[in-house]
């Protein structure tokens, strides 16, 4: 047994004591890492032709939401990673003033996921009140032929801001709180909004302004077009015409608190009206961008996870066993192995140092 060889008693104690810092927030917070995107196909659906919201199912595997901008029906469109067509999804009730955003996450009944359709573009700052339509993920089958059916069961959150009226593009929900967010587009600065849960369905929600984005608007490249608040609450990306930032959520802290702190930027590929993002997880990992057009690319950037050695997507118990069978090891031992050498401090040794990699990515998941 592992616990009784002396040679890894270091690693079992040097485990056990960096869990422990890295989970309570003691360790500095590294950015990210994601492999270059790439297309993962176009989207297919020729009623498709202005997708200004994208957002990655957590309840069916390999389905993408999304929806045209404003001059639609009231619709949303499901497709697999490829873009192939997947249905048309018709809410009951709604309208479509100016959707400019979709996102996913739990709602009123615990243990049912919901699509949160934002009604919230408004270009010239004029309207008293915007509207997020909630209603339950139906069943999607990634290689199901093509639907068009109506859901029932459709609810309008009617939302103001506390200082008058803003255009946006980016609409999000926390699934740990199930609070929403609106981040402005056109302000000086990007604006952050919540609207705190519960949500009412029958009378006007006014918001709480929070906080600014760091990105100081110089030309419309700077504006604020869509985002994404990763499955398990501990990231947050934004993106605008030109590239994309993610910031991390501390442990046991507010959504808005992240936005104060490391900002990690990352370049996109070129793309025309870039204004869709999500995260996808469980069925991937990483994140995936469109833009507005007809027959445009799905663009998807493989997140990396430091210490992901049998590939699994996730770093875990399997992980660890692999890592520890060359724990102490060096260049030329039978059991050294390259990839276990994941620090940039020591090479050719596995030791303390890739334990620290290995244990922040472990216990940093999307």
């Amino acid at each position: 047994m592992i616990l009784f060889v002396p040679r890894y008693q270091k690693f079992i104690w040097l485990t056990i004591v960096l869990c422990r810092l890295v989970s309570a927030g003691d360790v500095f917070a590294l950015c990210p890492e994601f492999e270059s995107g790439y297309s993962t196909g176009t989207i297919q659906s020729a009623d498709l032709d202005e997708a200004s919201g994208l957002a990655g199912s957590r309840k069916n595997p390999y389905v993408l939401w999304t929806h045209n901008d404003k001059g639609d029906s009231a619709r949303i469109f499901a497709m697999n990673m490829d873009g192939t067509h997947l249905g048309i999804y018709n809410l009951s009730g709604a309208t479509n003033r100016d959707w400019e955003d979709i996102a996913v996450g739990p709602g009123p009944v615990d243990g049912i996921c919901y699509i949160y359709v934002g009604d919230i573009g408004d270009n010239d700052a004029e309207f008293s009140s915007i509207t997020v339509y909630r209603v339950p993920e139906p069943e999607v089958d990634s290689e199901q032929a093509p639907v068009n059916v109506t859901l029932e069961g459709v609810e309008a959150l009617t939302l103001r801001y506390p200082d008058g009226a803003h255009n946006a593009e980016t609409l999000m929900v926390d699934p740990v709180t199930k609070d929403i967010y609106i981040i402005t587009k056109k302000d000086t600065y990007p604006r952050v909004y919540r609207a705190a849960y519960p949500h009412s369905t029958t009378a006007t929600i006014t918001m709480e302004y929070k906080c600014e984005l760091p990105w100081l608007y110089v030309n419309k490249g700077d504006w604020a077009s869509g985002g994404d608040i990763s499955p398990a609450g501990t990231e947050v990306i934004v993106r605008n015409y030109e590239t994309a930032s993610i910031w991390q959520r501390p442990a046991d802290s507010n959504l808005w608190e992240a936005f104060a702190g490391p900002e990690c930027s990352m370049a996109l590929l070129k793309e025309n009206q870039c204004e869709a993002v999500c995260f996808v997880s469980g069925f991937a990992c990483g994140f995936m961008m469109t833009s507005e057009g007809s027959s445009e690319p799905l663009y998807y950037y493989p997140r990396i996870f430091e210490g992901d050695f049998d590939k699994s997507c996730r770093v875990d118990f399997d992980d660890l066993r692999l890592f520890g069978s060359a724990w102490g090891s060096s260049a030329g031992d039978d059991n050294y192995n390259p990839d276990y050498d994941i620090s940039d401090i020591s090479f050719d040794f596995i030791d303390e140092h890739d334990l620290a990699v290995f244990v922040y990515g472990w216990l940093s998941e999307i």
